[in-house]
């Protein structure tokens, strides 16, 4: 075995798995919002990340965080629940393919149900009926994806709504407000995402923006069993990039996201900024890439030494009949598999492997039947569950490079 980088790992105790769910809330001045009264009881819904394994040869690395709804474990990837559902995909179902965190988005959440109904429900992880820890998006990517229905000012975001066109303000303090009712594990801070521009002083514009909402949103937190994380903006440019890391970790932040990667600029400028300014990172810090979402991208990027990771394509591939698999993708649609009776991947446990065929599976969509969606997506997320632990496995073993390069000769970006 090659040799690897141990770092002790921290008691179960010390990690709270028997930590209790929180439960105390009061309501704030304004009447509407819940809050923390107290500290937590014997710190044990304390945010703790600790590093355990890191690989000699790249700069990935293994890792355990304790929230107050459980631990997972790094590097990991979230399963996307925009609106408080991964789409076509039951709690219980994500705990049974391994899922350890979720993601859901606070702005979409804010729109429907509402937050008071989610705070009368007891927050968001009962609303929903999911146990474990939950990372809530603030909404900045709306902010870039909604640009033609919003206005950005240094106060925040004026939106006309998705759903009904009614004004929406989103400002750093109301997106922690929010999130603070969700009680979330994991909240974001509002970050502006400008799309892909090579425009210098567009992209240091929205920098100094970004840091500012930074700021304000780090004064006016007030849970202290919830984790906040910083965004980290700056386009392609690297000096901007590291001006943001610097202003950003100077404010001190539970954890760091990057932001603005993968929307839309070649993919070797985004693993060459990767590679300079990840290792700059807080080593003692979680380091989230938000919205890497292939398993080639992931693979990247773990090597890079990120190790958080969400991205709606397991669930987005499958509703249209698209499958991961470790040789490419298998879309059951195409005519080629009418009578073909494998399964979508021959060397794949899942429940839709172990009992469906790529012929049944067409079959189902071509019917419009709502179980096919749902099986190619439970397959989906089965199969960056399982990336994400044999990566883990590989990296304590010592052999992450060596696993790297055979899954990348093997996968086929191209194959159908």
């Amino acid at each position: 075995m090659k040799n690897v980088q141990r770092v002790k790992p921290p008691s179960l105790r010390a990690l709270g798995i028997d930590a209790v769910n929180a439960k105390d809330e009061a309501i704030s001045d304004s009447g509407l919002l819940p809050r923390p009264v107290g500290p937590p009881r014997n710190d044990e819904r304390k945010f703790m990340f600790e590093v355990q394994v890191r690989d000699s040869e790249t700069e990935a690395r293994t890792g355990i965080t304790r929230t107050g709804h459980g631990i997972f474990h790094t590097p990991a990837f979230m399963p996307v629940g925009t609106q408080g559902s991964v789409k076509g995909l039951t709690p219980r179902s994500l705990e049974e393919l391994g899922s350890e965190i979720i993601l859901s988005n606070a702005y979409h959440l804010s729109v429907r149900p509402g937050i008071e109904i989610i705070r009368e429900a007891g927050g968001l992880h009962k609303f929903m009926g999911w146990k474990g820890p939950i990372l809530t998006d603030s909404g900045g990517y709306q902010v870039f994806s909604l640009s033609r229905l919003r206005k950005v000012t240094d106060e925040g975001v004026n939106f006309q709504s998705h759903f009904d066109g009614s004004d929406i303000f989103l400002s750093p303090e109301r997106v922690i407000e929010i999130q603070e009712a969700l009680g979330s594990d994991i909240a974001m801070v509002l970050d502006e995402c400008p799309p892909y521009t090579q425009d210098k002083k567009r992209i240091q514009e929205s920098l100094a923006l970004t840091a500012q909402w930074a700021k304000r949103s780090k004064a006016c937190r007030r849970r202290e069993d919830q984790a906040l994380f910083g965004i980290i903006q700056g386009g392609i440019f690297e000096e901007l990039r590291e001006e943001s890391l610097e202003r950003t970790v100077e404010i001190d932040f539970e954890g760091y996201a990057l932001g603005g990667i993968f929307v839309g600029e070649p993919k070797e400028e985004t693993f060459k900024i990767l590679g300079r300014l990840v290792p700059r990172m807080p080593a003692d810090r979680p380091r989230y890439l938000m919205g890497a979402g292939t398993p080639l991208e992931l693979l990247e990027c773990v090597a890079k030494g990120l190790d958080l990771f969400d991205c709606v394509n397991p669930t987005r591939y499958g509703r249209n009949g698209s499958a991961f698999t470790s040789k490419g993708l298998v879309v059951v649609r195409n005519g080629k598999y009418n009578r073909d009776f494998k399964p979508i991947d021959e060397a794949c446990r899942c429940y839709t492997c172990r009992n469906f065929s790529r012929s049944y599976l067409r079959h189902l969509f071509n019917c419009e039947e709502m179980l096919g969606p749902q099986l190619v997506s439970s397959h989906n997320i089965y199969f960056f569950l399982e990336l994400m632990k044999r990566i883990r496995k590989e990296i304590e073993a010592g052999t992450f490079s060596r696993f790297k390069k055979e899954f990348e000769k093997q996968f086929d970006p191209n194959h159908r």
